[in-house]
Formats: structure tokens, C-alpha cells, sequence
């Protein structure tokens, strides 16, 4: 809003120059960025006071202001600035007599005086403490603090307020582990955010509020389960993030209003004015076609009573690589010696390589093994591929240069050993065969990435209503409860960084964002084990309808619901399209075997074990766009060169059809579609001849043979779904039982709260009749709590007390298909039989008609509240289901829009489909009545373990390591 200058609120700002930036054409303080965000709303006017008035004027001649932001530094008069607020008496609104009015102290000045006391702050010199090994006595001479070690896993966290219902959290690794500071590409230093535990962000309200600092930055460590504030800093920004200046200007507004100007709205608007000219950055396009391609939307509207409790969303991980696998049987002894040197030395142990050690170790050892030259025609076929995947175990390992990242791993597995006399005399048992399993690739590419962040994104602005960007301020003022979970793969830990990145509107690179904010649970988001028995009974039976030309309509089912029938999608012609399958893998894997013989006789005309790989996988992590040099270049985009795209597609066609036993392998079906669907996406400049007819033969087979790999009947879907999310279906009951439980206590307290308030409010004016002399001083207090209590404002919520609780799982299809058989059909079950589903009969159909639950599907139940139903009412709770099937669209449909995606190798995602009928009420009680039968009990759920669940344990240092390629030099593989 527009205000006369004469009428604007004028900010002074009496520091020293070297702490702002003053000049319009450098804003790269941080108190720069947010002053510029300040005079956009156009209610301030901005007073630079300058070295030479601070320094040299009488204060009664500094300028006038209504609001004083001031603070120490090195060779700031304090005592001078406090004259000078103590200048004018009156405080209140700005007035027309402005020599009279007190200004508002944003940060109180007496109380800076102990902050840079430096005796107090427990600092000498420039050191806030020293070890000193070989003092062991007392010393009374001096002044001395003695301090207990508190092991913090080598982490800080800095936490900077602004105003006590607002923080900023980001941690970074100290440098006292290892005197190293570990910076990004740019040399900056890596921090990443952090979320504050219920006590930790009291701690930050006490400290604002005990130091009288609106603005305000302290230390915490996090040692052994509790927190500790170290070290106050008094006035202190973050640097470098663009979502917190815009939180900060508009707390600063709305503090700086209600204290000058109270008769003007302090409301957030829905658009931030330095933002309404913004333009959408090229390198997103999925901003320009919104995420709601062609979904039927979140139900419905919400009454003015009801306001939302929960999230919880189940989301499949962004575009990846082919997933790859070779298999080889070992009998080397370099290969045997190794299993035994990583398994405590056991022969019928096996061994699990995935750290840089371990892979270097294994690399060195098959660099040993690969024949320098390939075996001439009259050698053994078996030694032949023996040779070959030896020699693809060597390029998958020397790929990106260094080892670093979570995307390959080893087994080794022992299948004959033997007895041996040692020279004591003594029998031991010795390896001499071992089944090694390198498994590689399933990679998330520049596109996953760029998937998750938009749908985080999505999420932010269309998951919780009203909100749009006040969710930033819901989760930065305390008011929001967030909790990401992750499987081990490491697609589906990137796919969960990036999501978050988006949702929260973070920067920087997605490592830290991982180590900080995401926690990995595999027993809730991994294997398939408990039902591997259900779902090889399922792919036998499908492969017995395909291959024995059984048609779907010979089976069990019924015609009204085509969806119940065995082996409901797949087509009619299921058997003939396999021969038509196996047809043209053959014609693609023979020119791709061409490209990898170019690219083979190049590398041979140098030593084998000189080559440099060309592409740096751990560099591509931070990438969201396309490598145009590798494809201008006619090379594979991403990490695979043509020796490593050759054997996929040649393992495919030998694994697809076994020519000598005449049998196909029904489960390459998914495979083939799924490397015909990424090679036409991110390979098509490559031109493969039949590429785009593979794929539809493909697609055509695997719609029908995906879904049903879960079972191949409704029952089967729901006996199998329950037992490959049992821990997940209890974990969400879990979540929503606690929010409920939450809301009520809120709820409850805010009634004992009201009592007591009304009691103290009863003493208070007793009091008063007796102290009439201290009725100035009391007024004071009470100002002063009156400008630090809660306003729910900072956030846009309705109610003071409002928390939303967000709970995301990351997961992989197998989940995302177990989770959803189960809501769809779980009132199959005898104990349920009577219910009615939690799935509407027309989203039954829809479901049936989604073959494929594509890269970020995704599942959300949304728990909303009715304020205006008792709290016994079972309509106090709603629950509200829906789903999306992710980025599902063919890479052949190139019209419109989505030309542009595919062009940048990147598909839109499907909006939100109802999983209800409008307007039905589907409460949390009928939800956990028909979900617990197939839920693990919370009971069986092992107790949360003592300390701060995913903070900073030396694990999770180890892991960051791990993770990191930047802070140290990469390692030389081709040597």
C-alpha cells in the first residue's frame, strides 16, 4: 500500500558503515537485500545515519526516526546511541510531534552491553576456548571458566531470530574435527538447514526475549540428546538466502507497524511486491505448464471451521538411469581373498562392498583380471563372457573418475569351499567359487531432480489452503511439523532432498539438504521379502495367461468390474506381441552394439588402463539440466557411455528369450519397456531404428504386467499389498493418531491456559490497588510482553495454536503399488466384508485404467479439523485421500507443450486425482478401522531411541563424507 512520504514510518539505522551497505547498486549485505524488501511495501522510508554523524555529531542533531535499529561493533559509541533513545520520553504510535516520541528499539541497547562483554561471553582473545592437556590443578590467579567436553558429533548450529516466533536454523561440520572447512563448487562454505526440536525453538523465543534482541543469532550444541545455547551473538543475519530475507522483511514490517503505525494493515499480501514483476526462470519449465496437467483436482473447498492437521504423503522417486545388474560366478583368488578380507575371514559368509575403500580395493583387483586383449574366435564361449562381464565390472567401477556417492554396490556370495590342512595340522575351510552381484545404475538424472524440486513446490502452494507462501512462515515460526523419510536406494534419497528443497525453498546443493533433513528407514520403505512367496505365485500365473494364450476372459471375475478378473490389462494378443518383442530388441541391441564397437576400437588405440571416463557422476548430482556438450557430441546423455548402454541392451535381449530352451522371461518385460522408455527420452538424438515401435510393444505388454506382478487378482493385490506395507500402513496410522492426540491437547491446554490467565489477571489488579506507585514501571513490563507474545499473523494462520504436521515417505513402485492395493480393496477382507471401501467405484475405474504408476506418483492423505463438532463427534476428524500417477507421459507425444519438456528431457507430472466422491466425508475413525487390519500394531513399532531422531551423530558425519565430492581432491582411478 502506497503511503505520503511525510506520512511513511522512518527507519533509522545507526551502525557502522561497514556493516550495511549503503549505495543502491550493491546489495549483497544481507541487511541491504532485506532494507530494499522493506521500502517495496512502501510504508518505510530508510535513514542511513553514516560513520561521520555516529562518530562526530551531537546526537541532538542525528537525524529523527520513528523505529532505531542499532548494535555494536568494533568502535561503536553504545553509550552515545542509548543518549540518544533516551532523548524522547513518550513511547507509542508516531505522532505528529515526532521530537516527542521515543523511537522503537528493534534491539534493546543495555543489554548489548553484556553481550560484548567479552568476560561474560566466556571469550579471551579471539578464542572462545582452549584445551590445555596438561593443566590438571585449579588455577586461582586470573580469570578462568572450566567447561565439561560435550561431544556434538562435529557439528554447530547457529539459529538466528527475528522477533521470538520466528527462527532460522542451518548447521555446518565444525572445523574442529579435522581443521577443515568443507565448502561447495563456488568455495563457500556448506551450510544446511535445520529443523529446531520443540525445545530448541523455546530456547530461541527465551533468548530473544531474556536479551530484549528482536534480531538476534546464537550458537547451539546438540550433545547426547539435549541442546545447549554456547555462545549469543546479539544482531546477526543470515547470508545468502533469499527465503529468509523475505521472512525477515515481513516480520521486521509487521513488528515495525504494530509498534508506529498501527492503523495500517501489517497483513501479509498474497504476492510479495519484490516479486510481482518477477519472470519464470527458463531452466523450469515445469513452471510454465503447471503440475495439474490433466488431474481432477483436490476435493472440494473447505468450510471456515475447518483447518488442516496433517499431510502425509508416499512418493515414488524422480526419472532415473536403467537399474543393471551382472552377474558373474568367481573362482580368482584375488576375488575370494577379497570377500574374506571384508567378512571377518568366514568362507560361507557373504560380503557386502559399497564404501570407497571397499571398491577400490575390488577395482585394483579386477584391473588384474581383464585380459589386455579380447579372446580371439576359437576360445570357450564360457570364458568369452566370463572376460567380457569381468571387463564390464572394471567400466562400471572406473565411472565418474572416484568413488563417491551411493549408487554401486557388490555382493559376494561363496557357493563351494573346500577343507585344507594348515601347517599345524589344523583344518579350515577355504572359498574356491563365489557368486559376485554388481549392481549399478537406477541413477536419478537431471530430470528426477528437477521433478522432485517442482512438485515440492507444488506441494508448498497447493497442499495446505490458504497458505501459498505462508507455509514458509508456518514452518519458520514453529508452527509446522515436518518429518522426511527415505528407503536406502539412493535415487529415492536424492528424489527426497529435492522435493525438499522445493517444498521449503532452500538453496544450494541437495548433500546437505539429505544429511540434515532426511532420514533413511529401509525396513519401512525397502524389500519385497515378506511377500516374495505371494508374488512369484503371481508372475507364474501371469506367465502361465501369457504364454499358454489363455485369455483374461477365461478367468475368475466378473464383467461389471473388469478389474477383478486374473490378469486384468493385459492385451488379448499378449503371446504374439512377445515374439514381436524379442524381434526388435534384437534389431536395437545390434546398433547399439555397432556405436560400442566405434567407441571400443578408440579406447584401444590407447592402454586400456589409461582410460579417463568422460563423465564425473557425482558432478551430475547438482545438475538440473541436460549435458549439451556430451549430446553434441553424439554420446549417451548422462553417465553411460556406449560400452555400458551395449551391455544393458544385450543382457536384455539374453535375458528376454532363451533361445535354446525356447522359453521367455515374462519379467523383462517391465525391464525392456523401462530402458526403451529412458533411451527414447534422454537418447533419441541417438536415432536407434525401431526404437519408437519397441516401445509401444513394450508398453502395450508391460501395462498389463506391471500392476499384476502384485497380484493378479483383487485379493491377491491386497494380501500382497498388506504385506509389503504392513510397517508403512502402521507407521501412518501413527501419524494420524498423533495429530489428533496433538490437536486435543492443544485444545485442552489453551482451556487450563484461559483459567489461569483469568486468575493472574484477578491478582494483577489486586495488586495494583496496593502499589499505585509502581503503576508507571508496571505499564512498561507489561509493553514489553505485550510486543514479544505470539502473533499468529507471522504465519497467515486463523488460530494462534495452529501446528500442521507433514510426514513424507519416499519409496520406490513396489510401495506405491502395495500402498494403494491395500486402500482400494481392503474391505475385501472377511473382517470387512460389510464396509464400504474407502475408494469410490469411479476412482476404481480410473485405477484400473492407470497401468503404471510413474516416476513421482504419489499418495496424500490430508487430515483436516472442524472446529465447530465436539471433540467426541467422530466427524471432528476428516479424511481426505488422492493420488497422482506421476510423470506418465508417453515420450512419443511430442505436440504443444510438452514438446518443450521433451526436448529438456523432462516429463510433466500428473496432477492430484480424487480417490472420492465429491462431497462424501470419509472420517479418521472409519480410516483406522479399515487400514488396521493390514497395519503393523503400534505396539510392535520399536521405541524411539534416546536423542535427536537424524541429527548429527559421527554416522551421519561419515555419511556427509561419503556424500560430498567437493571438499577434497578426487582420487585418480585411471592410474
Amino acid at each position: 500500500m502506497a503511503v505520503a512520504l511525510a506520512d511513511k514510518v522512518k527507519i533509522g539505522v545507526c551502525v557502522m558503515e561497514k556493516k550495511v551497505k549503503c549505495h543502491s547498486e550493491v546489495f549483497s549485505a544481507p541487511m541491504g537485500q532485506i532494507f530494499d524488501r522493506l521500502q517495496a511495501f512502501g510504508e518505510f522510508e530508510v535513514i542511513h545515519f553514516g560513520d561521520k554523524v555516529i562518530l562526530e555529531e551531537p546526537i541532538e542533531s542525528w537525524p529523527i526516526c520513528d523505529c532505531l535499529i542499532a548494535f555494536y561493533s568494533s568502535g561503536y559509541p553504545l553509550e552515545k546511541a542509548e543518549a540518544y533513545a533516551a532523548l524522547r520520553k513518550f513511547t507509542g504510535p508516531k505522532t505528529t510531534h515526532a521530537l516527542g516520541c521515543r523511537p522503537f528499539v528493534v534491539n534493546e541497547l543495555e543489554p548489548q552491553h553484556l553481550l560484548h562483554d567479552r568476560r561474560k561471553v566466556y571469550e579471551v582473545g579471539n578464542r572462545s576456548s582452549e584445551f590445555h592437556p596438561d593443566v590438571r590443578r585449579v588455577r586461582r590467579e586470573g580469570s578462568y571458566i572450566y567447561e565439561e567436553f560435550m561431544p556434538t558429533g562435529g557439528t554447530d548450529v547457529k539459529v538466528y531470530t527475528v522477533g521470538p516466533e520466528y527462527a532460522h536454523a542451518e548447521a555446518r561440520k565444525s572445523p574442529v574435527v579435522d581443521g577443515v572447512v568443507m565448502r561447495n563448487p563456488d568455495g563457500k562454505e556448506v551450510r544446511y538447514p535445520v529443523l529446531l526440536s520443540p525445545a530448541e525453538k523455546e530456547m530461541a523465543r527465551d533468548v530473544c526475549i531474556a536479551f530484549s534482541q528482536a534480531v538476534c543469532g546464537f550458537d547451539l550444541l546438540r550433545s547426547q540428546g539435549r541442546s545447549y545455547v554456547c555462545d549469543v551473538n546479539g544482531w546477526s543475519f543470515v547470508k545468502n538466502s533469499y527465503k529468509y530475507y523475505d521472512d525477515s522483511a515481513c516480520v521486521l514490517r509487521k513488528m515495525l507497524l504494530d509498534a508506529k503505525a498501527p492503523h495500517l494493515s501489517s497483513v501479509v499480501p498474497p504476492t510479495l511486491p519484490w516479486k510481482v514483476n518477477e519472470l519464470t526462470q527458463p531452466s523450469e519449465p515445469l513452471t510454465r505448464e503447471p503440475l495439474t496437467r490433466q488431474g481432477s483436482g483436490i476435493n472440494g473447498t473447505f468450510g471456515q471451521s475447518e483447518e488442516l492437521r496433517c499431510v502425509i504423503a508416499v512418493i515414488r522417486h524422480g526419472d532415473r538411469t536403467p537399474k543393471q545388474k551382472v552377474k558373474l560366478k568367481v573362482t580368482e583368488e584375488k576375488l575370494l581373498n577379497l570377500m574374506l578380507k571384508y567378512n571377518g575371514g568366514r568362507p560361507k559368509s557373504e560380503t557386502k562392498l559399497k564404501s570407497a575403500v571397499q571398491l577400490q580395493d575390488l577395482l585394483d583387483a579386477t584391473r588384474m583380471l581383464v585380459p589386455r586383449t579380447r579372446p580371439d574366435s576359437d576360445s570357450e564361449a564360457e570364458d568369452v563372457d566370463h572376460a567380457e562381464k569381468l571387463r564390464q565390472v572394471k567400466v562400471v567401477l572406473e565411472e565418474g573418475g572416484h568413488f563417491s556417492g551411493i549408487y554401486r554396490k557388490v555382493q559376494l556370495k561363496p557357493l563351494k569351499w573346500i577343507k585344507v590342512t594348515k601347517g599345524n595340522g589344523e583344518i579350515e575351510e577355504q572359498p574356491v567359487e563365489a557368486l559376485m552381484i554388481l549392481k549399478y545404475g537406477g541413477v536419478l538424472t537431471h530430470a528426477g531432480r528437477k521433478q522432485a524440486e517442482e512438485l515440492g513446490r507444488y506441494f508448498r502452494n497447493k497442499m495446505y489452503p490458504g497458505e501459498g507462501t505462508g507455509l514458509l512462515r508456518l514452518h519458520s515460526t514453529y508452527r509446522h511439523d515436518m518429518k522426511i523419510y527415505s528407503s536406502d536406494e539412493g535415487r529415492v534419497q536424492m528424489s527426497a532432498a529435492a522435493f525438499a528443497k522445493g517444498l521449503l525453498d532452500l538453496e544450494g546443493q541437495l548433500t546437505p539438504i539429505l544429511v540434515s533433513l532426511v532420514s533413511k528407514d529401509s525396513s519401512m520403505l525397502d524389500g519385497l521379502e515378506n511377500a516374495s512367496f505371494e508374488m512369484d505365485e503371481a508372475k507364474a500365473r501371469l506367465n502361465e495367461i501369457i504364454t499358454c494364450k489363455a485369455t483374461t476372459s477365461d478367468t475368475n471375475g466378473s464383467s461389471e468390474f473388469p478389474w477383478t478378473v486374473d490378469g486384468a490389462g493385459l492385451p488379448p494378443n499378449a503371446s504374439e506381441l512377445l515374439s514381436t518383442l524379442v524381434k526388435l530388441t534384437k534389431k536395437v541391441t545390434e546398433q547399439v552394439r555397432l556405436l560400442a564397437k566405434d567407441e571400443n576400437d578408440k579406447l584401444t588405440e590407447r592402454n586400456l588402463y589409461d582410460i579417463v571416463p568422460p563423465y564425473d557422476q557425482a558432478n551430475a548430482l547438482g545438475k538440473t539440466n541436460i549435458d549439451v556438450d556430451r549430446i553434441a557430441a553424439g554420446l549417451p546423455c548422462g553417465s553411460e557411455g556406449f560400452l555400458l548402454m551395449y551391455a544393458r541392451w544385450k543382457k536384455l535381449e539374453t535375458d528376454l528369450y532363451n533361445e535354446r530352451k525356447e522359453r521367455y522371461d515374462i519379467t523383462q518385460i517391465p525391464d525392456v519397456y523401462d530402458s526403451c522408455k529412458y533411451d527414447l527420452l534422454h537418447n533419441a538424438h541417438l536415432n536407434l531404428e525401431g526404437l519408437d515401435e519397441l516401445f509401444k510393444v513394450a508398453q502395450m505388454l508391460a501395462d498389463g504386467v506391471i500392476p499384476n506382478e502384485y497380484g493378479i487378482n483383487p485379493k491377491q493385490k491386497l494380501k500382497i499389498g498388506a504385506k509389503v506395507a504392513r510397517r508403512l500402513l502402521g507407521k501412518l496410522l501413527i501419524d494420524l493418531r498423533n495429530t489428533r492426540e496433538e490437536a486435543i491437547n492443544v485444545i485442552k491446554n489453551n482451556e487450563d491456559l484461559s483459567l489461569s490467565e483469568k486468575i493472574k489477571k484477578d491478582a494483577e489488579a489486586k495488586s495494583k490497588l496496593f502499589h499505585k506507585n509502581d503503576e508507571i514501571d508496571q505499564d512498561d513490563d507489561d509493553d514489553k510482553e505485550t510486543k514479544y507474545r505470539l502473533d499468529p499473523k507471522y504465519a497467515n494462520v486463523k488460530t494462534p495454536d495452529r501446528h500442521v504436521r507433514t510426514r513424507l515417505y519416499f519409496t520406490s513402485e513396489s510401495h506405491i503399488h502395495s500402498l494403494m492395493n491395500v486402500l482400494r480393496y481392503c474391505n475385501l477382507d472377511e473382517s470387512l466384508q460389510e464396509e464400504e471401501g474407502l475408494v469410490c467405484h469411479s476412482a476404481l475405474e480410473r485405477l484400473s485404467k492407470t497401468k503404471e504408476l510413474d516416476y513421482m506418483s504419489h499418495i496424500v492423505l490430508r487430515m483436516f479439523e472442524n472446529t465447530e463438532v465436539a471433540l467426541e463427534d467422530p466427524k471432528r476428524y476428516r479424511i481426505e485421500l488422492s493420488y497422482s500417477r506421476g510423470a506418465d507421459l508417453s515420450p512419443l507425444e511430442k505436440e504443444g507443450s510438452e514438446c518443450t519438456l521433451h526436448q529438456e528431457h523432462t516429463l510433466p507430472i500428473m496432477g492430484p486425482e480424487r480417490l472420492q466422491q465429491v462431497g462424501s466425508y470419509l472420517t479418521l475413525e472409519t480410516m483406522e478401522n479399515m487400514i488396521r487390519p493390514f497395519a503393523m500394531p503400534a505396539e510392535d513399532f520399536p521405541p524411539t531411541p534416546a536423542g535427536f531422531s537424524g541429527y548429527f551423530s559421527k554416522s551421519v558425519l561419515d555419511r556427509l563424507v561419503n556424500l560430498w565430492p567437493f571438499h577434497r581432491q578426487f582420487s585418480n582411478l585411471g592410474k
